[in-house]
C-alpha cells in the first residue's frame, strides 16, 4: 500500500453510496422519517460533554437527535424523569407516600394525562414521530440511568415506561399552576371575610407565581456591535434542577440552550448560532375557575347545571395507591367547562372546576419547538411563536443580523374580565369563553435611542391580560444598570444578574425614619438601617436587620384588627374547604409579607397608625439585637430546594454546599425570595443563568444551581453551585475538540423488546466517535474515524479498485478481500486504518503504523518516534476542482499525528513510479530519503519531523 495524493479532489462520495432520495438528515425537518431501505434504521449519536460535565449531542438527523436527546436525559436524570412521569399519572404517592396524594388526587381530577393524549393526537405527523423518538430514547436509557440513581433502590422503585404523550403530560404538569390560578380563590376568602372592595388588597407577585429577569441589548450598547441576550428564569429551585444545559446539533440545526429535562428541543432559551430567545412569565390569566352545581341521578350518575338546565357529565372513580396506607377513592367528574378540582360531592359542599386552554383546544403548542431549533432569524422564532399556547411568554429575541423581537406568546381566551379576579357562575352564559377567539397578544419595538428592552413579571407588555404583577423595582434596576453602560460585554451580565439593591424597602424605611418615641435602642437600630445601602449582601448584617425589622412588622399586621378576618384563626390556609394543595396560595402571613409595601402606603391603615406600628417593631427588634447580634444576611438566606425524596449525597459532603447562603431578596435583580414574616430560608430564585451572545456564540455563558447530574455523589451533581451562588456563569462550549468525547450510542428501534438497549453496532462514519476533528478555515471539519470494515467495505472496495488508485496495490480485490485486509489491520495493536470525512462525508482513507511491527521497518533505520503514515484520497465527484483540498487533508493527519509528543518523525513510502505524490511531500517539508525495495513495490522514503514544522 503506497500514498495516493494525485488528485485534487471536488467533491465527496456519500458514505453510504448513491441513494434515490436525499441522505438521512439533508433536507428532513424534526420529527421526519426519510426515506429508508426495507428493515434499515437510523445510527447512533455521539454524546460529548464539556468539564462541567454538559451534554452535547450530534446526530445525523433531528429525529435521531431527539432519541439522543432522550437517552442522555435519561441516563443523566433518570430520577427526576420517573418522579416527573409519576407526577403526569397522579402516582406518585405510590412510593413516596401520603405525603403525595394531593397532588396525586389533583391531577387525576384535572385529567392531566388525558389531556395530554388529547395534544399528542393532534400534534402534526412530524411534530408526533420528533417527540415519539424522544420518548423512545428515555425508554432506551433509563434501565442504565436508575442503576446510577440511588433514589430507585431507597424506594424500591423501578424506571417505568414513557408512552409518546409523556413528554407533553410533564409540560402540563410542570406548568398547571403557572398562572397561579389558586389566587382566584384566596381573592374570594378576601371579598367575603373584608369585603368586594378590598378583593385586591393583596395583589402583588404572590407565593405561588414563577417569574423572571430577561434584558436585550442592541448592537447600540454592545462592545461587539452585536446584540446580547441574558436573564435568569425565577422558579421554585429544584434538585435536580428544572433546567438541563445542553446542546443539539446535527445537519439542520445546532442549537445550545436550557431544556427541560423531559422535553425534546429547547422551548424557553435557546441559541442556534444565528439567533436566540429567552422568555418570562407574562403573569397573564388563561385559567379560569367555575362554580359548579351538581346532582346526583337515581343510577349514580353525575348531573351539572349549565346555560340550558341540567346535563350528564363525566364521571369516573380511579384509586391512589400509597405507600404505608390504604388506597384512596378519587371521583373524577368533567362538566362543560373543566374538570372538577375542588369539591365534587353533589349537595356537599362548593365545587368548583377548571377551564385552561389546553384540554378546551387539544392544543399544547409544541409544534412550536422543532420550529424555533430550525430558526435561523428572528422572523422565524417570531412565526413560530404565534403557534405558542402554554404557558403565555413575554419574549425576546435577537439574531446575528440585528433584528429583534419584543412580544406576548401563548393563549389567552376572550371573556369577561370577572373571569380573570374570582370563581364565577357556571350557568351564567355571560362567564363562558368566546370559542375560537383569543386576545390579540402585545408586542413593541426593541431599537430606539435607548437599545434596551427589559421583561421582569412587571405591569408592562403584557399589562392588557392579567390582574396581579410583579412590582417595578426589578424591571428598573435593571434599566438603570443597563443605561449606565454602551460597551457590554457577555462576562459584565454577572454585574446585573447579580445586583441586590431591594427598592421595596422604601416605604418601611420611610415609615422608621418618622416613628416617634423611640427609645435609645431604637433609635440607634434607626440611625443604622437609614445609613444602609439598601443591598441585600450575603456578608451584610445590615440586611439581617432589616428582614427582622420586615419579619415583625409583617406579624404585627396580621395581628391588626383591620386584618382579622384572613388572619389568625380566620386565616383561609385553616380551612378545610379548599384542597390542602392550595394553601400556599390561601396562608395570610405570606401574602400580607409579599404585599408590604403597598399595604405600608395605601389606605389599610391610617398614617399614624402604621408610624406606631413600625415604632413597636423598631422597639422589639432593637432589643433583641442586643442580645442576639444580628448574623450575615447569607448565613440565615440559605437555599431550600424541592427533592422529591430527602437527599441522598454521601456522607461527609458539607451542608454548607447542599445548602448554600445566598445574597439577595425577593425584590431584587438577584431575586432568591424567601417568605417574608415566615422564614429567611427561599425556595425560588435563579433555576438558571444564561447570557447568548449573537457576535460570538462562543462568548456566551450559563450556569444553574447545581449540575449537570441529577446523581447524587457524581461530579457534576452540584460542581456548578459555587458558581451560582457568587453569579459566576462558565463558558459555553462550541468547539467540539474542547468536549470530551464519551462511548458511542446506538439507539434501538424497538425499545419494547429491550427498553435500555445501548450497542456498539456499525454505524454510518459520520455518527462514529473521532480519535481528532479539526476546522481548517475555508475547507470544512475534518474528523477521523476508525474504520469499520465489515460497514466500510463496499466504500473502500470502489475506492482502492480505480484505476487511479493503482499504487494502493488493491486493484484486483473483490470486496470480501478488502474487508478481510482491514479485519486484519483492526486486529493490530500497532496499525489502523482511519476514515477521513470532511464535514461528515468520507474523504480519504488514512493510516497509521509502527515501523518496528511493519515490513518497511526491515528497510531502514527505525529511530524511537518513528510514526509511519499512508493516504488515499478518495475518488473525485462532481466537477471543479476545489483548490488546496489534498493539502488541507494533509494539514489535518500531521496535526493529528504529532498532537501525541511520542510522535517525532512521520514516515511516508510512496510508490517511486508516484511522483505528483513526492513532490507534494517535499512541498510539504518531507525530507525525501532513500528508495527501498519491497516486494509489491518500489517505494521512496520521505521524512517530516517536529522540529522542520517548529514543533520541536
Amino acid at each position: 500500500m503506497t500514498a495516493d495524493v494525485d488528485r485534487e479532489r471536488p467533491g465527496a462520495r456519500p458514505a453510504e453510496g448513491p441513494a434515490e432520495g436525499p441522505a438521512e438528515g439533508q433536507g428532513a425537518q424534526p420529527g421526519e422519517r426519510p426515506d429508508r431501505g426495507a428493515g434499515e434504521e437510523p445510527g447512533g449519536y455521539e454524546l460529548f460533554r464539556d468539564d462541567w460535565g454538559i451534554p452535547h449531542l450530534r446526530a445525523a438527523d433531528a429525529l435521531t437527535l431527539a432519541r439522543a436527546q432522550g437517552h442522555a436525559t435519561a441516563l443523566d436524570r433518570a430520577w427526576q424523569l420517573e418522579t416527573e412521569r409519576h407526577r403526569v399519572l397522579g402516582t406518585s404517592a405510590s412510593h413516596l407516600g401520603a405525603e403525595a396524594v394531593d397532588w396525586d388526587r389533583f391531577v387525576r381530577r384535572a385529567r392531566i394525562a388525558d389531556t395530554a393524549r388529547r395534544c399528542f393526537d393532534r400534534l402534526a405527523p412530524e411534530t408526533a414521530a420528533w417527540v415519539t423518538a424522544y420518548a423512545d430514547g428515555v425508554n432506551e436509557g433509563l434501565a442504565e440511568g436508575a442503576e446510577q440513581a440511588p433514589e430507585f433502590a431507597a424506594v424500591g422503585l423501578a424506571p417505568g415506561r414513557w408512552e409518546p404523550w409523556t413528554p407533553l403530560g410533564v409540560w402540563l404538569s410542570t406548568h398547571i399552576l403557572f398562572a397561579g390560578f389558586p389566587t382566584k380563590l384566596w381573592r374570594e376568602e378576601v371579598a367575603r371575610r373584608l369585603g368586594e372592595d378590598r378583593m385586591t388588597l393583596f395583589a402583588t407577585d404572590g407565593p405561588g407565581t414563577a417569574g423572571s429577569n430577561g434584558w436585550l441589548l442592541t448592537g447600540a450598547r454592545t462592545a461587539t456591535g452585536a446584540p446580547l441576550l441574558a436573564g435568569d428564569p425565577h422558579r421554585f429551585i429544584e434538585d435536580p434542577g428544572v433546567y438541563q444545559q445542553i446542546r443539539l446539533a446535527c445537519p439542520e440545526f445546532d442549537v445550545v440552550g436550557l431544556a427541560v429535562p423531559g422535553i425534546p428541543g429547547i422551548a424557553h432559551f435557546g441559541h442556534t448560532g444565528h439567533v436566540a430567545w429567552a422568555i418570562t412569565n407574562a403573569m397573564a390569566d388563561y385559567q379560569d375557575l367555575y362554580r359548579e352545581r351538581l346532582r346526583r341521578t337515581p343510577d349514580g350518575g353525575v348531573e351539572a347545571l349549565g346555560p340550558d338546565g341540567w346535563y350528564r357529565v363525566h364521571a369516573h372513580t380511579e384509586t391512589i395507591e400509597v405507600a404505608g396506607a390504604d388506597p384512596e377513592q378519587v371521583e373524577v367528574i368533567e362538566t362543560d367547562r373543566g374538570a372538577v378540582i375542588i369539591g365534587g360531592d353533589p349537595g356537599a359542599g362548593e365545587t368548583i372546576s377548571l377551564r385552561h386552554p389546553p384540554r378546551v383546544t387539544g392544543d399544547l403548542g409544541f409544534d412550536v419547538l422543532p420550529a424555533l431549533l430550525r430558526a435561523r432569524t428572528v422572523a422565524d422564532v417570531d412565526t413560530a411563536l404565534d403557534r405558542w399556547v402554554e404557558p403565555v411568554n413575554v419574549v425576546l429575541a435577537a439574531d446575528t443580523a440585528g433584528s429583534t423581537l419584543h412580544r406576548v406568546a401563548g393563549h389567552v381566551p376572550v371573556r369577561p374580565y370577572a373571569n380573570r379576579l374570582r370563581v364565577v357562575p357556571a350557568e351564567d352564559p355571560a362567564y363562558a369563553w368566546r370559542e375560537g377567539e383569543t386576545v390579540p397578544l402585545p408586542r413593541t419595538e426593541v431599537d430606539g435611542p435607548a437599545g434596551i428592552a427589559v421583561m421582569a413579571n412587571e405591569r408592562g407588555l403584557a399589562a392588557p391580560l392579567g390582574v396581579e404583577f410583579a412590582p417595578q423595582h426589578r424591571a428598573r434596576r435593571i434599566r438603570e444598570l443597563l443605561g449606565a453602560d454602551t460597551d457590554w460585554t457577555p462576562d459584565a451580565q454577572a454585574a446585573v444578574h447579580t445586583d441586590t439593591l431591594l427598592a421595596s424597602s422604601r416605604p418601611l424605611l420611610s415609615l422608621l425614619a418618622w416613628a416617634p418615641g423611640l427609645g435609645p435602642a431604637a433609635e440607634r437600630l434607626r440611625d443604622r438601617l437609614l445609613r444602609w445601602d439598601r443591598h441585600m449582601d450575603a456578608d451584610s448584617t445590615d440586611a439581617t436587620l432589616y428582614a427582622r425589622l420586615r419579619t415583625d412588622v409583617v406579624h404585627r399586621l396580621a395581628a391588626h384588627p383591620a386584618l382579622k378576618g384572613v388572619t389568625g384563626a380566620d386565616d383561609p390556609w385553616r380551612s378545610a374547604v379548599h384542597p390542602a394543595l392550595f394553601r400556599p396560595w390561601l396562608a395570610a402571613v405570606p401574602r400580607i409579607g409579599y404585599a408590604l409595601e403597598s399595604l405600608l402606603t395605601v389606605g389599610l391603615l391610617p398614617y399614624e397608625d402604621r408610624l406606631a406600628l413600625v415604632a413597636a417593631s423598631a422597639e422589639a427588634v432593637a432589643a433583641a439585637a442586643d442580645e442576639t447580634p444580628p448574623a450575615p444576611w447569607g448565613e440565615l438566606h440559605r437555599l431550600s430546594p424541592w427533592q422529591a425524596l430527602p437527599d441522598l449525597a454521601p456522607d461527609g459532603v458539607d451542608a454548607q454546599a447542599i445548602r448554600p447562603g445566598v445574597a439577595g431578596d425577593h425584590d431584587c435583580v438577584l431575586s432568591t425570595s424567601s417568605v417574608p414574616g415566615v422564614t429567611d430560608l427561599f425556595a425560588r430564585g435563579p433555576a438558571a443563568r444564561y447570557v447568548w451572545d449573537l457576535a460570538r456564540r462562543e462568548d456566551s455563558r450559563w450556569a444553574v444551581p447545581f449540575g449537570a447530574s441529577g446523581v447524587p455523589g457524581s461530579a457534576h451533581h452540584r460542581d456548578q453551585t459555587p458558581l451560582w451562588v457568587r453569579g459566576a456563569l462558565a463558558p459555553v462550549v462550541t468547539d467540539w475538540n474542547l468536549l470530551h468525547r464519551t462511548s458511542h450510542h446506538r439507539t434501538s428501534h424497538r425499545p419494547e423488546e429491550n427498553p435500555a438497549m445501548t450497542v456498539t453496532e456499525s454505524v454510518e462514519p459520520s455518527l462514529r466517535p473521532a480519535v481528532h476533528e479539526q476546522k481548517i478555515e475555508g475547507f470544512g471539519t475534518v474528523r477521523l474515524v476508525p474504520v469499520d470494515p465489515a460497514a466500510d467495505a463496499e466504500l473502500l472496495h470502489g475506492w482502492v479498485t480505480e484505476e487511479r488508485a493503482r499504487f494502493w496495490g488493491m486493484a484486483d480485490h473483490t470486496r470480501e478481500q478488502v474487508r478481510e485486509i482491514y479485519e486484519f489491520v483492526d486486529s493490530l495493536p500497532t496499525h489502523h486504518a482511519y476514515l477521513a470525512l470532511r464535514d461528515g462525508v468520507p474523504a480519504a482513507l488514512f493510516q497509521t503504523y509502527d515501523p518496528d511491527a511493519d515490513p518497511v521497518g526491515e528497510c531502514y533505520d527505525v529511530r524511537p518516534g518513528d510514526f509511519g503514515v499512508h493516504l488515499l484520497i478518495a475518488p473525485a465527484e462532481g466537477e471543479g476542482a476545489v483548490k488546496g483540498y489534498t493539502d488541507a487533508l494533509l494539514t489535518a493527519f500531521i496535526a493529528y499525528v504529532f498532537s501525541d509528543p511520542a510522535h517525532v518523525r512521520v514516515i511516508v513510502e510512496p510508490d517511486a513510479r508516484n511522483e505528483k505524490a513526492i513532490a507534494r511531500m517535499v512541498r510539504m517539508g518531507f525530507e525525501l530519503g532513500p528508495e527501498i525495495r519491497k516486494p509489491e513495490k518500489t517505494a521512496r522514503l520521505a521524512f517530516l519531523t517536529r522540529a522542520a514544522l517548529g514543533l520541536a
